[in-house]
């Protein structure tokens, strides 16, 4: 099996869109629906097998290298399509003191998935697209080795994510989807329709991702395409964290409606959707579609 043979791991497409009832936003006019991206592929859900599509083919069997923290959805997605699909995989890693400590889980499983692990200090990761930084990464890789961005956005990776939006037309006034690279919200407000309009909620402290997101739409259309705003208010402390009250959002969201929430991305934009709804953000009668984009680990 190569890299084109993505269509045999039977991705289930297009996603489910689930409506939830749900009294804290029903007793605004509200009606709340779940785009339930995680059950598109045990091994690589949600958006991470939208983003990686159309890089692997472009691979084409060869290896592939790319970059994450040390609770990196991106890394194991990318380990668990090379162990499927047999080819390599090299995940460099932020923080070269994790080098000399016991794995955690995450990248244990990266491990066990064949990925080749290499460490670099923080400064290095801060220029990890600066070409000297890639040049000596890949002298140290197999000839050939695609090298994918950290998140898996590129264009390529926008260019995936429009089928989400488009799979949404019709359906949803507002879609809302939690952003790390801001790859996903780049791609799904593309493919939205007219009158429609996407919420990123970005999970990272720092309010660089608006003009990531352009980027990657001038990268991948030439400009810009769709109506997308951010909401910078809900990123709970930062990447990789999570906070008592976010907890303890996310297993009243479990209990009340049977999902498994995903915490560092998933539950961070519900919680920003339930605030919002409180706050009157959006009028009565606005369907709003939460983007599923992961399951916990």
């Amino acid at each position: 099996m190569n890299a084109f043979d993505l269509a045999r791991l039977r991705p289930r497409l297009p996603s489910p869109l689930e409506p939830v009832e749900d009294e804290r936003f029903t007793r605004h006019g509200l009606r709340l629906l779940l785009k339930r991206d995680d059950l598109i592929h045990p091994d690589l859900p949600g958006n991470k097998w939208r983003k990686l599509a159309l890089n692997l083919r472009a691979a084409d069997g060869r290896p592939v290298l790319t970059f994450g923290g040390a609770y990196s959805n991106h890394l194991r997605a990318t380990a668990a399509a090379g162990r499927l699909l047999g080819f390599e995989t090299i995940g460099v890693v932020r923080g070269q003191e994790l080098a000399d400590r016991p794995l955690n889980r995450s990248l244990a499983r990266c491990a066990a998935d064949g990925m080749r692990l290499v460490f670099v200090d923080r400064a290095t990761y801060r220029r990890k697209s600066d070409p000297e930084v890639l040049a000596e990464l890949l002298a140290q890789s197999p000839s050939g080795t695609y090298v994918v961005p950290e998140g898996g956005s590129n264009a390529l990776a926008v260019e995936g994510c429009v089928e989400l939006g488009r799979e949404l037309r019709g359906a949803a006034d507002v879609v809302a989807v939690a952003c790390g690279t801001g790859g996903t919200l780049a791609g799904l407000a593309a493919g939205l329709g007219p009158g429609q309009r996407t919420l990123g909620v970005p999970v990272l402290k720092g309010g660089f991702l608006g003009e990531e997101v352009q980027a990657l739409q001038r990268a991948a259309f030439g400009g810009p395409r769709g109506d997308w705003s951010l909401d910078e208010r809900f990123h709970g402390g930062g990447y990789a964290r999570t906070s008592p009250a976010l907890d303890a959002f996310a297993e009243d969201f479990e209990a009340r409606h049977g999902l498994a929430v995903e915490r560092l991305y998933v539950a961070k934009m519900l919680y920003g959707l339930v605030a919002l709804a409180e706050e009157g953000a959006f009028a009565p009668g606005t369907r709003v579609a939460a983007v599923v984009t992961g399951a916990p680990s």
